[in-house]
């Protein structure tokens, strides 16, 4: 397999593995969307992350397989790439993107589908596609300037430039840097402190600002309050208020 899922303390790791450069082929945009699919329904999985290894996230597409197809073959596969990203963004559970060398084009677009990103210090972002005579095809004229603003996602886009790790995480592109050999477990703390929370407000928190980021305010708290009320039917919550009456804040302990 060129994608493979470890699970482990309520950790799910979806590792790519197509050396040497990660290159994402057909086969390992069906192989994401089919384990982002599986960890969305596996309740031993409560956190996931998202790497590709020590060296490389994932440099982009496999240009030599996209050379041979014309416009009407990348019609038929280009909502195939499109749904194999948005399955890994809405994985309703909290998703860290462990970010080490490159991260370009569509190994860019796909750490823009987690909710949080850990670089190396060696890491390089960017959607160089325009070099190509072409645009982002996987998300990225959508989410990137969702995360980083229009003007400066459409610099990166037109231009096709590389990102620095500390640049990216200046620009919020990465929310925090490490050390190369650290960035794996960096991730794992990540993930291991918020697969200890509430499972369900998690989810209902990650789907109230998503769903709000796509609509006019008004309808965003509307979805906020129907979540916040349905909280108050589950154990979670009982399991958090009860803890703090009788402990103080902080010391609730979710199943």
């Amino acid at each position: 397999m060129t994608v493979h899922l470890d699970v482990a303390d309520s950790i799910g790791t979806i590792r790519l593995d197509r050396p040497p450069m990660n290159a994402l082929d057909i086969a390992v945009q069906d192989r994401l969307k089919a384990l982002a699919e599986e960890v969305t329904h596996r309740d031993d999985v409560r956190a996931v992350i998202l790497y590709g290894g020590e060296k490389v996230f994932a440099a982009g597409a496999d240009i030599k397989e996209m050379r041979e197809m014309d416009h009407a073959a990348m019609v038929a596969r280009s909502r195939g790439l499109q749904e194999a990203f948005t399955a890994i963004a809405r994985i309703p559970k909290p998703v860290v993107a462990a970010v080490t060398g490159y991260a370009l084009g569509g190994g860019c677009e796909l750490a823009l589908c987690a909710d949080y990103r850990i670089a190396a210090d060696n890491a390089k972002f960017g959607q160089p596609e325009i070099l190509l005579g072409l645009i982002p095809g996987a998300g990225g004229t959508q989410r990137l300037p969702r995360l980083i603003g229009p003007s400066k996602a459409k610099e990166l886009i037109f231009t096709g430039r590389q990102v620095r790790a500390d640049e990216a995480e200046r620009i919020g592109l990465a929310d925090q840097v490490v050390p190369a050999a650290e960035v794996y477990e960096a991730a794992r703390a990540w993930a291991a402190r918020l697969a200890k929370g509430p499972a369900l407000a998690l989810r209902a928190a990650k789907e109230a600002v998503d769903a709000g980021l796509e609509t006019d305010i008004d309808t965003g708290l509307t979805v906020e309050r129907t979540w916040f009320a349905g909280l108050f039917a589950t154990e979670d919550r009982e399991r958090g208020m009860r803890s703090f009456v009788e402990e103080g804040p902080g010391k609730a302990q979710f199943l």
